[in-house]
């Protein structure tokens, strides 16, 4: 297995390249500033003291995840919020944790949509299709994964609030530790490949659902 971008370049795939670099700096960064937003809705500053309410992906992501995601193909991002700011107390932190994966669906549904208007089904893929085809199911791979129960995964935080016993389960000094050796485990075994071709599938067929609507 080589150098991903390398292969995808070598193999003639530049627009799928370049739809895979944009789409999750953007995707990233839409993320990250969607648990901004609910963040100060929730009466929570910290978002913006922090300077991290910007479209720079480089804030939210950081140079080593952007570096490791152009090598290895893996990256994520990082809002700080302060929870006890927080109004509505354990709801408020499970709305907070929600609005990233929330977003990262919306942009999957809308982009898809689109999709379903202007694609053809009896022709060769266009460029432009590739490039939201690939929008759409890199963000219900975002979604996917981030709703998984796993420390420090946003799923884990909406869980931790809706179960106390669940909650000391991740109080446990190892817990974070665990949860990204797992996190890892999963992207680099047969299990990703298993949210990737979900994430393809769907993603396909809702494109062509609303292209049959059209039709």
């Amino acid at each position: 297995m080589g150098w991903w971008v390398h292969d995808l370049w070598e193999a003639g795939r530049g627009t799928e390249l370049v739809a895979w670099i944009f789409w999750v700096f953007f995707s990233i960064t839409m993320h990250e500033l969607a648990h901004g937003w609910a963040a100060l809705w929730e009466g929570d500053d910290t978002p913006r003291a922090t300077g991290h309410m910007t479209a720079n992906p480089v804030v939210h992501m950081g140079m080593t995840s952007m570096i490791l995601f152009l090598i290895l193909g893996i990256a994520w991002g990082m809002m700080p919020v302060n929870p006890y700011k927080f109004r509505h107390g354990k709801w408020g932190r499970i709305f907070v944790s929600f609005a990233g994966p929330a977003m990262n669906l919306l942009i999957a549904l809308f982009v898809l949509t689109v999709l379903g208007f202007i694609i053809d089904p009896m022709t060769e893929q266009s460029d432009v299709e590739i490039f939201l085809l690939t929008g759409g199911f890199l963000n219900l791979i975002l979604f996917a994964l981030n709703m998984l129960p796993v420390p420090p995964l946003d799923g884990s935080n909406i869980l931790t609030n809706l179960s106390n016993t669940i909650a000391s389960w991740y109080r446990h000094p190892q817990a974070q530790m665990a949860g990204m050796l797992l996190f890892f485990l999963l992207i680099m075994t047969n299990m990703f490949d298993v949210v990737f071709m979900w994430a393809q599938y769907g993603a396909a067929h809702y494109a062509l659902f609303i292209w049959s609507l059209m039709h």
